[in-house]
């Protein structure tokens, strides 16, 4: 079912109307200043749209890995933590945890975050975290600290133990980039 919620300038006229006409127009639009304003606006976003779709753009470098990391997100999304019959989590939910976790070290990006149930141990996770570190600003110290907030958030706010987490180094940035 269309909605069709018409917008009325002042002088009564539709915006819509003036924009099927915008190349010819009667005597009211070519007189009244509200429908002149709008031909105006209506021309130039007509010439940049039009601009935009003969534009030549090569899709990114990175998009069919950005693809593929929503397509993996979904799945994981069925992925869930926890024993049988009690309270279930996704894991999804619980990498979101974990990397907004190492957010919060300074000079550290949290990246790719992967996890998966320690094995015999459904109260244990095992955890892969990639992070980016800030090129000037990251000490080593800081490794720890983000091991040390991961396990921390895992146990408070997930209520799981951390049984492993491999923490890697993948990308340098500079204040100012995005990671």
């Amino acid at each position: 079912m269309a909605v069709n919620q018409a917008y009325l300038l002042p002088c009564g006229r539709d915006v819509e109307d003036v924009w099927e006409h915008l190349d010819s127009g009667d005597e009211h639009d070519r007189t009244c200043p509200y429908c002149q304003s709008t031909r105006q606006s209506l021309s130039v976003l007509r010439g940049l749209t039009k601009e935009l779709a003969e534009e030549d753009i090569a899709p990114s470098l990175d998009l069919t890995g950005r693809i593929m990391a929503a397509v993996r997100a979904e799945i994981r999304r069925h992925e869930l933590l926890g024993p049988p019959g009690g309270v279930r989590v996704s894991t999804q939910a619980v990498a979101a945890v974990l990397r907004f976790a190492a957010d919060g070290v300074p000079g550290v990006r949290a990246r790719r975050c992967r996890v998966i149930e320690a094995p015999g141990d459904d109260q244990a996770i095992e955890v892969t975290l990639t992070i980016a570190v800030e090129f000037g600003l990251f000490a080593l110290t800081a490794l720890d600290e983000v091991r040390d907030r991961v396990a921390t958030a895992a146990q408070a706010q997930v209520g799981v133990r951390l049984a492993r987490l491999d923490l890697s180094v993948d990308d340098l940035y500079e204040t100012g980039e995005d990671a």
